[in-house]
């Protein structure tokens, strides 16, 4: 591989790391390979699709999540001075509603912005309630076949019984991830709460869409000092996980890095 070509791959990882892969080389070793299908799908509106093999994690589902991120919204935030305290004086923003539209309106503002995000997503336990997207599609056909949402475009449970079960679960944050991306500034970090159920998934996403080489960390953290019943086993769990990943690592102190 040409310096040339190492040098494009570099820019276009530190710009959309998830458009990058491994994959083989003519000389038949793996190496650092540019996804084509997804970088066309970021700057395209429409779904691409595309059917070279490379190394990624993929779900049913994905490429509208991929899609989901980039919609465009009609919505608009509208500030609520009664139900405020201060309100002229607050320094501070609270925003009810649906987090993916917050995120996207947050876009306008707080573009490569932000220093620090905290998301405590849901855990994908089976009990838990997934908000379902529609993904800015009419199709009721796809709704109905991806189970992304009931008639009624309401919260559903996301239960194990569900052949799309941690789909379902990536189809939701893939999209929310991304954007939070975006709204982080370059020495910017980001903390993700998760438990045994998702973080396998999750570490792998976060990989794709920060970069593994921006992974800091994952904290484990003692939750429940007695433990909780693991199914049947006879073991007990006492701890979760925080995933922690840079928007630029080269970029941070991670000395200052703690939590």
């Amino acid at each position: 591989m040409s310096k040339n070509t190492t040098a494009l791959i570099d820019a276009v990882r530190r710009m959309f790391p998830h458009c990058v892969t491994e994959a083989k080389g003519k000389d038949g070793q793996i190496q650092p390979a540019i996804d084509f299908d997804l970088l066309r799908q970021e700057l395209s509106d429409c779904l691409i699709e595309g059917q070279a093999e490379r190394y990624q994690l993929n779900w049913p589902g994905k490429r509208q999540a991929i899609l989901a991120a980039s919609e465009p919204i009609r919505k608009a935030f509208f500030p609520q001075p009664q139900e405020s305290l201060n309100f002229e004086a607050a320094k501070n923003l609270f925003i009810e509603g649906d987090n993916l539209d917050a995120l996207k309106l947050l876009q306008e503002i707080y573009l490569g912005r932000v220093k620090a995000i905290y998301i405590d997503p849901p855990y994908n336990t089976g009990k838990n309630l997934i908000y379902k997207n529609d993904f800015a599609s009419s199709s009721k056909e796809y709704a109905e076949s991806s189970c992304e949402r009931d008639e009624e475009g309401r919260l559903v449970a996301n239960l194990e019984t569900d052949g799309r079960f941690h789909s379902n679960w990536l189809s939701m944050i893939y999209p929310r991830l991304k954007l939070a991306r975006n709204l982080l500034s370059q020495n910017g970090v980001i903390f993700i709460s998760i438990d045994d159920n998702e973080q396998h998934n999750l570490r792998k996403l976060c990989d794709e869409i920060f970069g593994a080489s921006n992974f800091i960390n994952c904290y484990v953290w003692v939750n429940l000092l007695a433990g909780r019943q693991i199914r049947k086993i006879g073991s007990a769990k006492t701890y979760e996980q925080i995933l922690v990943y840079a928007k630029n690592i080269d970029e941070i102190d991670l000395w200052k890095i703690d939590v």
